[in-house]
This record gives C-alpha cells, sequence and structure tokens, in this order.
C-alpha cells in the first residue's frame, strides 16, 4: 500500500469524503471487474460494486489502518456480489444465438473476438463463484494468494486450489478457441 494510499484511507476514516472518494475513483474499475466476474452481468456487476462502496462507507469505522486498503474493499465487493448473487431470481437469457456466432465464408477477426470474449464469459460464468473470485483477484487485478485468502476469508493453500482449478476448467471449455488460433497462425 502507497503511503499516499494509507493517508487517504486515514483521512476517509476519520470523515473526510474527499479522501473516500479519491480512494473509490482509484477502485472503482477494479471493483466493477471483480463484481462483473462474480454476478456475469455487467449491469448487475457495477450495481453490485457501488453496493460495496455504500457498505464500505458506512463500515469505514472498522477498516483497520495497519492493513492495506484494496484487499479490505475487495472483500466487500466480493461479498456485496455474492449477496447479489443470492438474490437473484431469474437469470437473463444468453443474448447471443449460435447461429450469430457460426461463422459464414471468412468470418472476420472482430466476429472472432467477439465469440471468444462470450466464451470467456460462459466458462468463467460456469465456474463455481469462490473459484471465479479467486482466479479474477489473482490473473486480473493481481492479488497474491495470501491478499485472496483475506479478501475471501479462506486459507491460503485453498485459494491456490481454487486457481489452479480454475484455470483448468477456464483451459478445458476453451479448448476449441486454442485449436481455433493454432489453425490460423499457420
Amino acid at each position: 500500500m502507497s503511503v499516499k494510499e494509507s493517508v487517504l484511507a486515514t483521512r476517509a476514516k476519520a470523515g473526510d469524503q474527499e479522501a473516500f472518494g479519491e480512494l473509490v475513483e482509484r477502485y472503482a474499475g477494479q471493483a466493477r471487474r471483480v463484481a462483473r466476474a462474480v454476478l456475469g452481468d455487467p449491469d448487475d456487476g457495477d450495481d453490485a460494486a457501488q453496493d460495496a462502496f455504500l457498505s464500505a462507507l458506512r463500515h469505514l469505522h472498522r477498516y483497520d489502518e495497519n492493513r492495506p486498503f484494496g484487499p479490505w474493499l475487495m472483500r466487500i465487493v466480493a461479498n456485496a456480489a455474492a449477496d447479489r448473487r443470492r438474490r437473484r431470481k431469474v437469470r437473463a437469457a444468453d443474448e447471443l444465438s449460435e447461429s450469430t456466432v457460426g461463422g459464414g465464408p471468412g468470418p472476420d477477426v472482430e466476429t472472432d473476438r467477439r465469440a471468444f470474449r462470450e466464451a470467456f464469459r460462459e466458462a468463467l460464468a460456469g465456474l463455481p463463484e469462490r473459484q471465479r473470485m479467486a482466479v479474477t483477484l489473482f490473473d486480473v487485478e493481481g492479488y497474491s494468494h495470501a491478499e485472496i485468502a483475506e479478501i475471501l476469508g479462506i486459507p491460503q493453500g485453498t485459494v491456490r486450489s481454487d486457481v489452479f482449478h480454475a484455470r483448468r476448467r477456464l483451459r478445458t471449455a476453451l479448448t476449441s478457441w486454442q485449436h481455433h488460433w493454432k489453425e490460423e497462425v499457420v
């Protein structure tokens, strides 16, 4: 945690709204990415991230200034997203039909990219919630296994296992894409 961030966190805890606003700006993108990974829906993810920031503001008195702010906040984000997921009654139907991504003669690169992103989102959404959070925090956000263990409230060995199994499941789910790109290169 940078010195400036620790100062901002201390000021925010003391009631400085501008300091909290700056922390929100710094972590907004990361919070949205984590929440979206948990929920698989950008709008729900953005709402969960906003809920998390409001919760963090209400519970700033619980923040331990001797610890990094980011993992504390990401734990709140992960919990807010998981709560929203539990409350969700109806899942949104897939918007992209198979006929849309089926290639005609010579599909262009952008169509392939969109199809891959959709396949990746589906593969990520198919992971158990804790694995999805662990792999997102580790591979996308760059948190260490120890920090993720703190965020999720699980042992570090479990984090390592969750990241390993999530990566393996993603690789398996995206095997056809790996084959597709090898053919493109050759």
